[in-house]
């Protein structure tokens, strides 16, 4: 059977570009051309060969030089591949001509990434955005899908009979097809925006607290995220095995109760039209609490990793929310030789290894939003007495005449339920609807 499997996977080769005229992660590394190779076999292809070029600047028609890409095509005829995969973002035009070059289908790291997404997407919501993500990559790149078909001429030349005239071209049809599937789907995703709004109004309500889970791609947060709550979670050790995002409850050793949720994972040089479809998703971050930045320890290459998430944190608008480094996969590493960082946890999530190391610190954090108050309570809401005893830090219960004086400090969850008594002291815009 793996031998059938493995004449079934493409036949692909990988090119990638390092120059000073990139900046940062845009250029191809070691490690960016691994994962790049992590990618491909993630969706379903085989690597036969890697090629990288150095340049001071990227070549305006073959992005790699015709030199190059003339060496690239004999590599190609020679081991049989059906598509080459460049690390780098390179235009349209590139496109057309590496494959005029190279006589076979070319590709960028973001459509490989877009062709993941499309498969790992199962409800509606991520289809939704994927769709988008892929009409917005798409669009500029159609006049190379339609290049065997003659235009429209406005001053003379030959055209097809029924193309003459001011009729549309196929290439025009097609993007006007396109354009108004794209206003379509921007619609329904800000239908989706509006449903999350309403969500987390309720939840505010409730004054329960949110946990959001982010971290590169392949960290453990679906892991981490059923050894939590036994969420179920579907969690294999491949890249972006979980899009669509999944919140549970958990309930803290205080009685309290708190919202944890998981994310779709970051990558280096991940497609905006990506980070903008999938910002309804994302959108949590930026309103969650507490901020868990789960890290894969045992990666080589984790300070990168790191500096990529933290960089789309930045971007997505959520920096200033409160942050727990959580270093995962810690059960891999020899003896103590575990990252070092102020106030960072360090966990395995398979093995279930210091989770209660991290809730201490969950809850720590989420302490700082507590506060005493005092109100009269009636004596016939006395049952809100024994929920204060259960959920909260209960100072002082003094039974006088007109109602039980309570003293207690309490979270923001249970503050939620006292507002008959409590008023609420937030700014106006943190409560109104």
């Amino acid at each position: 059977m793996k031998e059938i499997n493995e004449v079934t996977r493409e036949r692909a080769g990988l090119v990638g570009l390092n120059c000073a005229g990139l900046a940062g992660f845009d250029n191809s590394d070691p490690d960016a051309m691994a994962e790049l190779e992590q990618l491909l076999e993630t969706a379903g292809g085989q690597c036969v060969f890697t090629a990288t070029q150095n340049r001071n600047s990227p070549d305006p028609r073959t992005f790699i030089g015709e030199g190059k890409a003339q060496e690239i095509a004999r590599l190609v005829q020679q081991n049989e591949v059906e598509l080459l995969v460049f690390d780098n973002e390179i235009s349209p035009s590139q496109t057309r001509a590496l494959e005029e070059i190279v006589k076979c289908r070319v590709m960028d790291r973001n459509g490989l990434i877009l062709d993941i997404f499309a498969d790992r997407a199962k409800t509606s919501e991520g289809k939704l955005q994927v769709e988008l993500a892929q009409y917005q990559y798409l669009l500029p790149r159609l006049s190379g899908m339609w290049s065997h078909l003659t235009r429209q001429t406005a001053g003379g030349g030959r055209s097809p009979i029924g193309t003459r005239g001011p009729g549309e071209t196929q290439l025009e049809t097609d993007r006007r097809h396109i354009r108004q599937r794209i206003a379509r789907l921007e619609r329904e995703i800000e239908t989706v925006k509006q449903v999350r709004a309403t969500q987390r109004r309720k939840r505010r309500k409730r004054e329960t607290p949110l946990v959001a889970l982010a971290g590169y791609t392949n960290a453990g947060k679906s892991t981490l995220l059923n050894a939590l709550t036994g969420a179920g979670v579907h969690a294999n050790d491949r890249l972006f095995d979980t899009l669509d995002p999944t919140t549970k409850s958990y309930k803290m050793q205080d009685g309290g109760e708190i919202l944890i949720s998981d994310t779709v994972g970051f990558i280096r040089k991940l497609p905006h039209h990506l980070v903008d479809a999938f910002k309804a998703t994302l959108e949590e971050l930026t309103y969650a609490d507490i901020l868990v930045h789960v890290v894969d320890a045992s990666s080589d290459v984790w300070q990168s990793q790191m500096q990529v998430v933290e960089s789309l944190i930045a971007e997505l608008g959520a920096q200033e929310t409160p942050r727990i480094v959580v270093f995962n996969k810690c059960d891999l590493l020899p003896g103590e030789f575990h990252p070092r960082m102020t106030g960072a946890v360090h966990i395995s999530a398979r093995q279930g290894q210091g989770l209660d190391r991290l809730m201490e610190a969950i809850e720590q954090t989420l302490s700082r939003f507590k506060r005493q108050v005092e109100f009269t309570l009636p004596y016939d809401r006395a049952s809100v007495l024994d929920m204060l005893y259960r959920e909260a830090d209960v100072k002082q219960a003094e039974y006088r005449p007109e109602g039980v004086a309570v003293i207690a400090v309490c979270d923001s969850q249970t503050l939620g339920r006292l507002r008959e008594w409590v008023p609420d002291t937030r700014p106006k815009e943190e409560w109104e609807d």
